[in-house]
């Protein structure tokens, strides 16, 4: 079957369910009013809370919430055929993972910019915002080592890679300057400049890693560890126009550009799908991912349909950029697609490779040897490549090879260009991931800051510079040393399940806040619905990773697997009490009435409502 009734046929679905779906919600669940004065223009510091244009916002929140997940999942998820991580994709992205974005976003929004675990208080119970806290706090901190790990083993050794994504950080600063105080709002100019810079950078990483500054971009696995924390550290703690929202911003233009270029490289080569509907593998048993493929499918697809590490962002640094309520609806449903889009890209890349072929990139020489196949195109695809691409797992070199084939193969003329396409890709995946880790950081400081905050006040506050750098410091040395020790590795697995669980928190948490709002009850099925088939599935999957666990005598995963699953059991029980407390009443009860009310971190907690900017 060619790719192209699949691109098609998923591009239609999702303009469909922008232009209906996301209104639907926009309009009648939601009800948007732009009279609801953003918290980037309430709360608004230089520094945390800044009004920004939305298609720089729009950059800034898809590339942090588009990391690993949506390039690697689908195509470890290609071991179980095309047809479940299409359909999960498809359809989880549209009515779980946009929606699960959106409504976080709102709320966020409505609480003036605060973070999931505050939201969990008021609307909730104070606590399901101490456990969520915790839960958010621990699952962020694996994640960010996770994705670290992933660009350190991208980047190492590799002064091409190194130089370019390098470059884009003073470049992101030049523009920042630029756009935000120099010519505020010049985002035409600014986007040209700063695209032209970052595509030069590109061109330009192989010459110096041919010269004699190779040396200066040629860093080790351990020294690359330290690094990455060094870096997401100045992330965090600078302000956000400075570095993280042009950068990001930047980022987005390559990221969307190279997944746009792919889809019409589909389109100009039309390759036919390899891999079959539903493998061998479906029930369980398949060398690259053991289990069956529910509840692994969902889990190792993550971010690519729903991720919760969404809801950090969604409720972080972007509701605090945002100007106005109606751009809720392109930020938080439309960059959730566009997400949703790329693990199509990934997925396509994936199963037009010889089954053989994928299979003995994504395995071990021991393993592969087992499956009793002979591999087709890879011997060629090496030279191509002029790099053995064969028996690396990951999911990242297949991808590469596959993006790089279907480039190459567009003319004759560019099939020897494929170790440069494939180069440009794994420097592209790095790039994916690494923007994520900037942004993940920030919300860790300001979650870790909403914690420490009970303890000593000031340390809530967003604007107080000591309690910035020395909680920024705490998050960077903590997922720092997970890094450089390496233990995360290990613990990886329990991370699929456990970010999962956390869109079944934010999900059921959405619930509570569309039936405090809600015009109508039913209008609340929109989040119930996902939340209870992502709990369900999330839970099966953190059990059968407790038996994996317990096999392999990893004691410490196990503890840490069973810690989550009972605090995450231990909100959603809150929620349903709030439910049928909640589908009792009348009427809508608005958010924050005849509650404390919230205010932004620049204001004294008891100031009068009028003292508010």
């Amino acid at each position: 079957m060619s790719v192209l009734y699949l691109l098609i046929g998923s591009l239609c679905a999702f303009a469909l369910a922008y232009r209906y779906y996301a209104a639907f919600i926009a309009a009648r669940v939601l009800l948007l009013d732009d009279r609801n004065i953003a918290p980037s223009v309430l709360c608004n510091d230089g520094q945390n809370y800044v009004p920004t244009n939305k298609w720089v916002v729009f950059g800034h929140h898809f590339a942090a919430i588009a990391g690993a997940g949506p390039l690697i999942g689908p195509v470890l998820a290609a071991q179980y055929g095309w047809g479940p991580g299409f359909f999960w994709i498809l359809l989880g992205s549209i009515f779980a993972g946009c929606v699960h974005d959106m409504i976080i976003l709102f709320a966020s929004y409505r609480h003036e910019g605060q973070s999931l675990s505050v939201i969990a208080e008021k609307d909730v119970s104070r606590i399901t915002g101490a456990v969520t806290a915790v839960v958010i706090l621990f699952i962020i901190l694996v994640a960010l080592a996770g994705l670290g790990v992933a660009v350190v083993n991208a980047l190492f050794n590799n002064p091409w890679g190194v130089f370019s994504i390098a470059m884009t950080i003073p470049i992101a600063m030049v523009i920042g300057l630029y756009m935000f105080r120099i010519r505020p709002g010049a985002i035409l100019s600014g986007s040209i400049a700063g695209v032209t810079l970052v595509c030069a950078a590109v061109f330009f990483g192989p010459h110096i890693a041919d010269s004699s500054l190779a040396g200066w971009f040629t860093f080790d696995k351990k020294q690359m560890s330290i690094l990455l924390p060094i870096y997401g550290f100045c992330a965090a703690a600078i302000p956000v126009w400075l570095l993280l929202a042009p950068r990001d911003y930047l980022s987005t233009f390559m990221k969307i550009g190279v997944v746009a270029a792919l889809a019409v490289g589909l389109l100009f080569v039309n390759p036919t799908i390899k891999m079959p509907l539903v493998t061998d593998f479906v029930h369980g048993g398949g060398p690259i991912i053991p289990g069956p493929w529910w509840p692994y499918v969902f889990i190792t697809i993550a971010c690519g349909a729903i991720s919760g590490f969404h809801a950090l962002i969604g409720s972080g640094t972007t509701p605090k950029m945002i100007e106005r309520e109606t751009e809720i609806p392109v930020i938080g449903y439309g960059a959730m697609l566009t997400e949703a889009f790329v693990a199509m890209m990934a997925l396509f890349a994936a199963v037009t490779l010889v089954p053989a072929d994928y299979f003995a990139i994504n395995t071990s020489s021991a393993v592969f040897s087992k499956l009793n196949m002979q591999v087709v195109d890879l011997p060629y695809l090496n030279q191509l490549v002029g790099l053995d691409v064969a028996h690396r797992p990951g999911g990242a070199i297949s991808l590469a090879v596959g993006m790089a084939h279907i480039f190459s193969s567009i003319s004759e003329g560019l099939r020897h260009t494929m170790k440069y396409w494939f180069q440009f890709i794994i420097m592209f995946e790095a790039l994916f991931i690494l923007t994520t880790i900037d942004a993940g950081t920030r919300v860790a400081r300001y979650i870790l800051q909403d914690v420490l905050g009970y303890a000593y006040k000031p340390l809530s506050r967003k604007d107080w510079m000591p309690g910035v750098i020395a909680t920024s410091a705490i998050v960077s040395l903590a997922w720092g040393y997970l890094l450089y020790t390496g233990d995360v590795s290990s613990i990886w697995p329990m991370f699929g399940a456990t970010n999962q669980t956390l869109s079944a928190v934010a999900l059921a948490i959405g619930t509570t806040i569309i039936l405090r709002i809600g015009r109508k009850k039913s209008y609340a099925l929109i989040t119930f619905v996902p939340c209870i088939l992502i709990t369900i599935t999330t839970l099966a999957a953190g059990y059968m990773n407790i038996q994996t666990y317990l096999a392999k005598s990893q004691m410490l995963n196990v503890w840490l697997s069973m810690a989550v699953i009972a605090l995450v059991v231990i909100i959603i029980a809150d929620n349903i009490r709030v439910w049928l407390k909640l589908l009792r009443t009348d009427k809508p009860i608005g958010m924050n009435d005849d509650r404390d009310q919230i205010y932004c971190p620049i204001v004294p907690a008891d100031a009068p409502p009028d003292a508010r900017p």
